[in-house]
């Protein structure tokens, strides 16, 4: 076997290493990843789900600086199997060409992607699998950031809870009714009523404060087990597409920002709103606590 019918039949990260350029380029895969799908132009296929395979390799602008193991630095391996899922619900397609195309733009509106590889495959059309590979780029000049207010971007609840209303035994039950409205779910608490330590220096007891609110957020998670204590924006935008309640653990998401709060730590509930305005929330809500006054949200206290 020649080397070039070989390499036509590797894994898509196999092509991307042949075919690299003189600057070298990061590269991030997906292996294997199956779904099960009603596709196909034969009448055979309609009406009937098959399984389908996608084996995908992006690369990626090499990152300046150490990635100090952020994951907020890098492209995550989420936004290759949310690619898939976006152009599947769409619409159905009849043919895998116009599926690679569309995986495969919507990759690209990553900031960090430069060249994507798309291969899927039909597993259950015969005895082998029957596929398409794409190889798709796009140039310097189109490296522009992803629109925030892409269309598909979660709009979530942002719910603020006092020290009281989290240790409140209706907590669970209030949940539940915010569970029942089908937005996504960020929750943000208050500083752990226990004594912090404190610091002469602004910075050292900016950060002590922060943890004193991510303690209480643990503090809330233990409450009730649908709540699960996220700090990145990243695992943030997961869970909103997820069904996962989140509790807000601020001290990255705050010390990374660029336009600092115009509040501090100290002002736990204005220290939400801020990130309220920062996730684009389509409201704020408050419990145990009056809701502040927002020219850019809806606010609004809940009642246990």
């Amino acid at each position: 076997m020649s080397a070039d019918i070989r390499l036509a039949f590797e894994h898509p990260e196999e092509r991307a290493a042949a075919t690299a350029t003189a600057d070298p380029r990061d590269r991030i895969s997906l292996r294997d990843h199956i779904v099960e799908v009603e596709i196909g132009a034969f009448q055979a296929e309609r009406g009937t789900t098959q399984r389908i395979c996608f084996n995908i390799v992006v690369e990626v602008v090499p990152l300046s600086g150490p990635i100090d193991d952020d994951v907020d630095r890098i492209l995550s391996y989420d936004r290759l199997t949310e690619a898939i899922a976006h152009e599947l619900a769409e619409e159905r397609l009849n043919l895998l060409e116009t599926l690679a195309e569309r995986v495969a733009d919507r990759i690209l509106l990553e900031p960090q992607a430069r060249r994507v590889f798309v291969r899927i495959e039909k597993l259950d059309r015969g005895p082998g699998a029957l596929g398409v590979e794409i190889a798709r780029s796009r140039s310097g000049a189109e490296l522009a950031p992803v629109d925030a207010e892409e269309e598909d971007t979660p709009h979530p609840l942002i719910v603020f809870f006092t020290n009281d209303s989290i240790h409140d035994d209706r907590l669970s039950a209030l949940i539940d009714r915010l569970a029942e409205s089908g937005a996504p779910l960020i929750f943000c608490v208050g500083h752990n009523p226990q004594p912090a330590p404190t610091s002469a220096i602004s910075g050292a007891q900016r950060r002590i404060n922060l943890l004193a609110i991510e303690q209480n957020a643990w503090v809330m998670a233990g409450r009730d087990e649908r709540c699960v204590v996220v700090g990145t924006r990243t695992e943030l935008d997961w869970a909103m597409k997820n069904g996962q309640i989140s509790v807000w653990a601020p001290s990255k998401i705050v010390l990374d920002s660029v336009e600092h709060p115009d509040v501090g730590p100290s002002d736990a509930r204005g220290l939400a709103l801020w990130f309220a305005k920062e996730m684009n929330a389509h409201s704020f809500a408050t419990v145990g606590i009056s809701a502040p006054e927002c020219d850019v949200l809806e606010t609004q206290e809940i009642a246990l």
